[in-house]
């Protein structure tokens, strides 16, 4: 698919107005199972590079009273701290409460966005390292984005390295291109240099890295493969986004080497993300 629609591409359709509603501004479709949108930025919002939100829509009406009620669930805003806009990606699932209704907004229409943003997949919540290491899975990219795309990143670390683990090679597609667009940013383009080192795999469809992150770190591919010394707490910092199986076991293997987890409150070694959508 992979196609991108503007709000100017087509005309913005009348909705009832949302509760703490923003607009869509673009949606771009990737395969039949991801999408990413942009949305307005409401004035007030105030959030850090790599924390999330609760977004949603209003959900179908009461069979006896009539009454709607929102649907929200958490969702990690894709775009950096200081943009304009908020970015948005998300899976396609035909029977989620929310997603078989989001899947098909479009430019011009409205979703509910309350604006209070919360996260552990903060610079905060880390202790000072050399090198950062974000492992993703899915749509557990999207923090990632925020955090590609932010300066402090590169500030704080001499270089970064983003996994990206998912079935098939066209669901690599979204953070292909984020990572590629890095060098030509405006705001961070000269920061990136050779700083981003980008690892995708797939577990399903054949690709030139194949495997899950997890065996990949504990047979060491991924330091052969980048030339990179395995990794050690006085020198590496994690951050994890992914399904509720590869958080738990992708923690164990940052533990075996030494890693300890923190939070905001207790900076450690790595953080993990507990939020995720239907």
């Amino acid at each position: 698919m992979n196609k991108a629609v503007s709000v100017t591409d087509s005309a913005a359709r009348a909705v009832p107005s949302l509760p703490d509603a923003q607009t869509v501004t673009s949606v771009r479709h990737w395969t039949d199972k991801l999408f990413s949108f942009r949305v307005t930025r409401p004035a007030s919002l105030r959030f850090r590079s790599g924390e999330f939100v609760m977004i949603g829509l209003m959900g179908d009406p009461h069979p006896e009273t009539g009454k709607q009620k929102p649907l929200l669930r958490a969702y990690s805003i894709a775009s950096p701290a200081w943009d304009d806009e908020l970015e948005f990606y998300s899976i396609k699932v035909q029977d989620g409460p929310l997603t078989s209704k989001l899947q098909h907004i479009q430019p011009g229409d409205e979703i509910i966005l309350r604006p209070k943003p919360v996260g552990t997949l903060v610079h905060d919540a880390l202790l000072p390292g050399k090198r950062l290491w974000f492992f993703a899975t899915g749509t557990g990219f999207a923090p990632f984005a925020s955090l590609l795309r932010e300066p402090e990143t590169y500030e704080k670390f001499d270089e970064v390295v983003i996994t990206h683990t998912c079935r098939d090679v066209a669901e690599l597609a979204y953070g292909e291109e984020l990572v590629k667009s890095l060098k030509d940013d405006p705001l961070i383009g000269e920061m990136v240099e050779d700083k981003v080192r980008y690892y995708p795999t797939t577990t399903r469809e054949d690709s030139p890295v194949m495997g899950r992150i997890t065996t990949l770190l504990q047979n060491g591919t991924v330091f052969a493969d980048l030339d990179l010394p395995v990794i050690d707490p006085e020198t590496d910092r994690a951050m994890v986004c992914g399904s509720l199986g590869f958080n738990k076991d992708i923690k164990e293997v940052l533990e075996g080497f030494g890693l300890v987890e923190g939070a905001n409150s207790d900076p450690q070694h790595y953080v993990v993300e507990k939020a995720f959508v239907d």
